[in-house]
């Protein structure tokens, strides 16, 4: 296989790269993951979104215990080739492992008026499945 690619990635001193995981077709920002060379060449090749768990130190392939699969439609590099942004189809419309569509899903009330004014994290996005359901 050619690592060409692979190789032009800026891996930071652990060997991951940050990725931004957006919806096809409703563009939401999904989540933020990080993946190593191994993540990286496993999704290229399977299609299906593959991650580090640095918590676990080791690899995840998105879905493997909720059947929430990232199919990756198109991967994207950034202009300082440091971060990846893959484009992908979420099975089950579940991408955080809370239950909600997305884990961006606070809120900071009061943006731009902050000082002086009382503020704090609003929950914007109802949980569409109940982890205890999702994670046995």
């Amino acid at each position: 296989m050619n690592t060409k690619w692979l190789n032009e990635v800026h891996w930071d001193e652990q060997g991951l790269v940050p990725v931004i995981v957006q919806e096809t077709g409703s563009n939401d920002v999904l989540m933020f993951a990080w993946m190593n060379r191994e993540a990286l060449t496993l999704t290229a090749q399977g299609g299906e979104a593959v991650y580090w768990s640095r918590s676990r130190c080791k690899l995840w392939r998105k879905g493997e215990e909720s059947g929430h699969v990232q199919k990756v439609h198109e991967m994207r590099l950034d202009c300082d080739n440091d971060v990846i942004l893959l484009k992908v189809d979420q099975a089950g419309a579940i991408a955080c492992h809370t239950g909600r569509h997305s884990c961006f899903f606070q809120k900071l009330l009061n943006v731009g008026s902050v000082s002086g004014v009382e503020t704090n994290w609003e929950t914007v996005e109802p949980v569409l499945k109940e982890p205890k359901e999702i994670y046995k």
